[in-house]
Parts: C-alpha cells; sequence; structure tokens
C-alpha cells in the first residue's frame, strides 16, 4: 500500500479506513492448526487474546456457544467476525438436522409446493414405501428414545433390514454400530448406562436405515466430504468447495453378518479408518473429487454423472434452506459446514450428516495443500476487498476472490417468481 493510500484509503462500500497502523487486524483461535496460522500469519494478522480487542476469531463450536451465552454478554462491534452461527447446531446435530428436514417438508406440503411431491418406490428388498420425489436425501431416520415405537413399527415391515445407531452429539465415528435384529438395540438398550426411558436417558441417538447398496470402486465403500460456505441464512447465500475429496474404507465391502461390526467395512472416518492395519498414510484413503468425476465418466458416462452431481448440489442447498428460518442469522458470522455424503449404487447421493467444525488435520501433503486452500478462499469471500472485517459489507465477493468456490445460492439475486435450476431441477423453490 502506497502513501497516498495509507494515509486515507477509500474502500469500495464508501467509508474512509483510518491510518494504516490502526487497521491491523487482531485475531485470537483455541484451535492453532499449521493450515489456519500460515493463513493469518500470510496476512500479517497479529495474534491476541480472547480478552483483548479482536477483529477476527476462529473458535471451536463451545468457545461459540460461550461467547453468544446470554451470561456472557459479550456484544461484537462492526469489526469483529466469528466462524460459527449462534445455533449452528441446528443442521450439524444428527437429531436436529433430521427434524428440521421433516418439518421443510410437511411445511411445504402444506403450502402445496410441487417441491413435496410423493410417489410410490419399490426399494431393493422388494417393499414398497412412498417417498419425496424430491427431497428424498436423508435415509429413514428415527431419533431414540422418543421415536422407539415408531422405529419398531417401521422395522417390522422389512425385519432383514440393517439400520445404523449414532449418538447424536458426537463426532468421528464414536459411539456408533449396526443392527439387524430388534432384539440386538434390546440388549444394547439393557446394558447402557441410560436405557430407553425418556426420563432416564442422558444422550439421545438417531437410527437409520443403513445404506447397504454403496456405490464401490475398488470393491470398497467411501463417502464425499465436501466443503460449503454459508455467508448468510436470511438470505441464504452459500458456495461450494470445488475440492472435495472421498474418504475409502480400508476393508473391502461385505454385507455378511460376519462383519456387521468390522467398522473398517462401514465407517468412511479418517479417525476410525487411520487405526487399521491397510491405512495408506501416503493417500490417506482420499481421492478426489475431481478424479471420482473422471472415474464415473469413464464408467457410467458423462450425463448420468452430471446428473448425480447436480442432485449433490440440489440436495445441499435445500437441506440449508431446512434450517434458514430457524437459525439465528447474525451478521457477524459466517460457517464452513463439512457435509458428508453417500452414493448408491443407482448414483443416488444420500446425506448422511453435516459437521460445523471439519476436520482442519491435515493427513497426507495434499491434503495440506487442499486446506490451506480452503481458508484462504474462505477469508477472501468472508471478508470486504480491504480485508478488514466489517459486517455492514454487502457479503457479494466478487468473482477473482472466490477461488475454488463457486456460488450455490444467493437468494437476494433469485426472482421470486422464476422456477430455479439449482441441482438440475426445474422445480420452483419455496418462497418461505
Amino acid at each position: 500500500m502506497n502513501q497516498d493510500t495509507k494515509k486515507t484509503a477509500v474502500t469500495l462500500y464508501g467509508r474512509v479506513n483510518v491510518p494504516q497502523e490502526r487497521c491491523r487486524v487482531n485475531f485470537c483461535t483455541d484451535m492453532e492448526k499449521s493450515v489456519l496460522m500460515s493463513n493469518f500469519e500470510r496476512r500479517s494478522w497479529h495474534q491476541v487474546s480472547q480478552d483483548d480487542e479482536w477483529n477476527f476469531y476462529w473458535a471451536s463450536t463451545q468457545t461459540c456457544r460461550n461467547l453468544f451465552s446470554v451470561e456472557s454478554g459479550y456484544r461484537m462491534n462492526d469489526n469483529q467476525m466469528i466462524n460459527h452461527f449462534p445455533n449452528h447446531y441446528e443442521l450439524s446435530r444428527k437429531d436436529l438436522l433430521v427434524k428440521n428436514i421433516k418439518r421443510y417438508r410437511k411445511d411445504l406440503e402444506r403450502e402445496g409446493s410441487p417441491l413435496a411431491e410423493k410417489a410410490e418406490v419399490v426399494l431393493h428388498g422388494g417393499q414398497v414405501v412412498t417417498r419425496y420425489v424430491h427431497l428424498d436425501f436423508i435415509p429413514v431416520t428415527f431419533v431414540l428414545p422418543a421415536d422407539y415405537n415408531m422405529f419398531v413399527e417401521e422395522y417390522r415391515k422389512s425385519p432383514q433390514s440393517t439400520w445404523i445407531m449414532k449418538p447424536c452429539g458426537k463426532s468421528q465415528g464414536t459411539g456408533i454400530f449396526l443392527i439387524n435384529k430388534l432384539s440386538k438395540l434390546k440388549k444394547w438398550s439393557r446394558e447402557a448406562k441410560a436405557p430407553f426411558h425418556p426420563q432416564l436417558s442422558k444422550e439421545s441417538y438417531v437410527i437409520s436405515r443403513y445404506i447397504d447398496n454403496p456405490l464401490l470402486i475398488g470393491g470398497k465403500k467411501f463417502d464425499l466430504r465436501l466443503y460449503v460456505l454459508v455467508t448468510s441464512f436470511r438470505p441464504l447465500k452459500a458456495y461450494l468447495f470445488q475440492l472435495g475429496f472421498c474418504r475409502f474404507c480400508t476393508v473391502k465391502y461385505d454385507t455378511s453378518v460376519t462383519e456387521l461390526d468390522n467398522m473398517y467395512v462401514h465407517l468412511t472416518n479418517v479417525s476410525v479408518q487411520k487405526h487399521g492395519g491397510d491405512y495408506n498414510s501416503i493417500h490417506g484413503g482420499k481421492m478426489s473429487v475431481q478424479n471420482l468425476r473422471l472415474f464415473l465418466e469413464g464408467t457410467r458416462g458423462r450425463a448420468v454423472t452430471e446428473t448425480l452431481f447436480a442432485s449433490i448440489q440440489w440436495l445441499i442447498v435445500h437441506s440449508l434452506k431446512a434450517v434458514s428460518s430457524v437459525m439465528a442469522n447474525d451478521r457477524h458470522c459466517y460457517e464452513c459446514y463439512g457435509y458428508d455424503i453417500i452414493i448408491d449404487n443407482q448414483l443416488k447421493p444420500w446425506l448422511v450428516e453435516v459437521n460445523a467444525s471439519p476436520s482442519l488435520t491435515s493427513t497426507t501433503v495434499n491434503d495440506r495443500i487442499m486446506k490451506y486452500k480452503l481458508i484462504d478462499n474462505m477469508l477472501s469471500v468472508v471478508l470486504p476487498p480491504d480485508g478488514i472485517p466489517d459486517v455492514r459489507w454487502n457479503k457479494v465477493p466478487n468473482s477473482e476472490s472466490l477461488g475454488n468456490f463457486d456460488l450455490l445460492i444467493d437468494e437476494e439475486f433469485i426472482d421470486k417468481d422464476d422456477g430455479t435450476n439449482i441441482g438440475g431441477r426445474s422445480v420452483k423453490h419455496s418462497k418461505k
């Protein structure tokens, strides 16, 4: 910046900056990951403690909840930003995600929206069920203990099916197991410290129909980790990072009962797979989304591959729309969510879960490069052109600032009377 600019730097949104020495960006963080720190250092930001005057806070979800709590009484000024929305868990807690998507579907049904269209489908086991045509992107899921009786009723319709149990408030594969018999669930309930009794249960679980026909590559199951940046929920503004990746199991997929408890067969989490004897530390059991696209175009054809990736975008947008009305849309906040998506052998994508704090630990060289770019591009999108946090900015970055992000949706620019084509579908968006 030259001397004249230092004296009076007029920003693109019409205000005069204070002198350069007073415009230093102070950051604080309770997650000193190398991909974060190197990005902050490259911008010549200055690290301070939470008790000092900070402009940019990269915080854990717990720290963020504490900061926004009524007890803290903390109020942010116009030049402060933080990396989570106050109630980010509406999307990232497994039970709340399911609850919000179910509510979103019901609201659209009441409005008579074509998005809520239903049809009968035949499962690969032969069972005929009624499903949403456009919004069938999460497996049939129940929250336990509250929905136990409804789960039993569903289970008895197809007693040979496999279900996956996950604790609602945990991550990285902790506490997950599969069941294919009701007796196994009852046995677990008896042995658990918190049995299925609403007054006694301390932790809730979700139980979902297991996607037992996943798309396999090299005989192994995988899922997609995609990064989605949300800068506003009302109006909804979201971006998809192009450099996502596939996470592979280290052991070939096997549906036999003997392998039901083998998490190296069923769970793609790196935190699980890295402990397996077949884990490859060079590539980390990962493959880029670009290479997945090339593989699918070569084996399944370009048209169905394009349809798959369009459906993934559709899934992401409508999961965000499902929570947009309940999210505390604080202008000081933005969020990078980690989406976990499984593709079945019919090339249908399923949303498994959404993470509010996707791992920034680098397991390979390529991993580190990709995550460094993720943070760098994210900062360029959420910050005004002069790089100084200011919530009065309209959060509309120019095309150069997007880097490897693609715009998913910006409701501010959607004509409410026109059908949009997000996800390659011609159905009109809800006007909620």
